[in-house]
């Protein structure tokens, strides 16, 4: 696999899970006859567009990541002179900064601000003769009401939408993630089945733990320390749960006869390790059973997640975990595999970004739910200060976490 291969894959992966997310605060924002200015793919920049009647398309140059952009986002609470701003340029036909600043006598900086935040409202756009003016596109005399032709230009903007809605807006990313990848997860299922690992030693690893007590390829993995396991999630589970360095009795069905062993587990990846590969097992699954199962991956991982938030099994959960280099190196794996293969770890990282995004961190989009709740019982917004200085220390923490993530990854190649 050349380098060439994993980073094409990365980015096609990448920007396939960006267009399910995305897509889903595009189309319920669209659904809400909200305004959306972009729907790009990329990290914001340089771009190749593609305009039409009513929006942008795109691909900018750094293609990780993306963004759909729609009017009336802004943080913080409106600037008192929107209404009258939008009334002087509507009866004048246009301006910009300079003459609005005379108009309503208040500092250049802050009718530029106006301009910008009616812009992005689409109340008013760029004159086609010029780089600095404004048109409007509503009409106004001296009678009309201020207010009232602010509000009008307000409800095709996510401001101007109930709080429900809203919500609905943000939490509709994490929707379509989550049902894309159940219902992939339920169509593979029911038509290819799976494969299930037994607690059945298929393989022992040379120069392990597992090989110095004599565990053989047949032996059948029955229990950790006195507890009973069935399945070799739960010995895997119970062998983890030890530290490397420490010694494990484990019980073992050889012949129809139970022994028990003494083993002191290695280390690897920052966890116990004992040796030995389970024994596959394929499984076939009627639609509801592969429902059932598909909802259940949707638990594990949001236990994985809590993983994170546990000083006890953060470690762990990191080493079970994969950054942009890794998804990028299972994602070329998968693609060169099989399209099977490819299909199940794209409903994989779709659930699993849609689970990140519930957190209740802004920026994400469950922080930012969070935000419009409290909004709400607040009865008016947060200041924008204090918005952006959430934003920027919940941003702070994600891509802290990413960083250590990716580190990570590239460890585990080096090594």
């Amino acid at each position: 696999m050349t380098v060439l291969t994993t980073i094409f894959w990365g980015i096609v992966t990448f920007s396939i899970l960006v267009v399910l997310h995305e897509g889903g605060h595009f189309l319920a924002a669209r659904a809400f006859k909200i305004k959306v200015h972009e729907f790009m793919i990329g990290l914001p920049g340089p771009a190749i567009r593609l305009k039409t009647k009513n929006m942008s398309w795109g691909i900018t140059a750094i293609p990780l990541g993306g963004y759909v952009r729609i009017a009336g986002m802004e943080p913080g609470p409106e600037d008192v002179l929107l209404g009258p701003a939008l009334k002087a340029i509507s009866i004048a036909g246009r301006a910009d900064a300079a003459s609005l600043a005379r108009m309503l006598g208040v500092e250049r900086d802050r009718a530029a601000a106006v301009l910008a935040t009616l812009a992005d409202w689409g109340a008013i756009e760029s004159a086609t003769d010029d780089d600095v003016s404004y048109i409007s596109l509503h009409t106004a005399t001296i009678e009309t009401d201020e207010q009232d032709l602010l509000g009008r230009a307000r409800s095709i903007t996510y401001r101007g939408a109930k709080t429900w809605k809203r919500i609905t807006v943000l939490a509709a990313g994490v929707a379509v993630n989550m049902i894309t990848a159940i219902m992939t997860f339920t169509i593979v299922l029911a038509i290819w089945g799976y494969y299930t690992a037994t607690p059945v030693v298929s393989e022992v690893m040379p120069d392990t733990p597992a090989s110095r007590i004599g565990l053989r390829a047949g032996d059948t993995l029955a229990g950790v320390d006195g507890s009973a396991v069935d399945s070799w999630q739960a010995f895997t589970e119970a062998i983890s749960a030890r530290k490397p360095g420490e010694t494990a009795r484990v019980d073992v069905v050889r012949q129809g006869e139970t022994q028990t062993l003494e083993v002191v587990l290695a280390e690897k990846d920052g966890r116990a390790y004992l040796g030995v590969a389970p024994t596959w097992s394929h499984v076939d699954l009627s639609l509801g059973g592969a429902l059932s199962e598909s909802l259940s991956y949707v638990g594990l991982v949001f236990k994985a997640i809590v993983g994170f938030f546990q000083p006890a099994t953060f470690q762990a959960s990191v080493g079970q975990s994969a950054g942009i280099v890794g998804i990028s190196i299972m994602a070329a794996e998968a693609a060169t595999t099989s399209p099977l293969d490819y299909a199940f770890l794209i409903a994989l990282l779709s659930l699993s970004l849609g689970a990140m995004n519930i957190l209740p961190i802004p920026p994400l989009d469950g922080g930012k739910v969070v935000v419009e709740i409290v909004e709400r019982l607040m009865g008016r917004p947060l200041s924008r200060t204090f918005s952006l200085g959430l934003s920027a220390a919940g941003a702070l923490l994600l891509f802290s976490f990413i960083g250590y993530i990716m580190y990570a990854d590239v460890m585990r190649l080096v090594g």
